[in-house]
């Protein structure tokens, strides 16, 4: 069980860290509902998701993709992206170097 708590991140979307380092952190997102978004944003950390389970339309730049479980993706510092929630689900994300913002 991780140590860090579970946060809101958006409307029926929530985030827990499950482990830090330095140079990477991941962090599970919860979409409890359909509809459930993660807006739109940009950072400068290298991150990849996994899809562990549910259905997500994501928003990676100018190009739309439909995800579901397994499927994994990495995007690219300071690429603008976003998703919503086609059916409740949890994407685990892995950010390098690790997002000092979550903790």
């Amino acid at each position: 069980m991780s140590e860090f708590p579970i946060v809101s991140s958006g409307e029926k979307v929530t985030r827990q860290v499950l482990s830090d380092h330095p140079d990477l952190m991941v962090v599970a997102f919860r979409f409890d509902a359909k509809g459930a978004e993660g807006a739109l944003h940009n950072h400068p950390h290298v991150q990849s998701t996994y899809v562990e389970s549910g259905r997500f339309r994501f928003t990676l730049g100018d190009e739309e993709r439909e995800v579901g479980p397994g499927d994994s993706f990495v995007i690219p510092s300071g690429m603008t992206h976003g998703c919503i929630c086609l059916e409740a689900g949890m994407l685990v994300d892995c950010f390098t170097p690790r997002r000092d913002d979550f903790l």
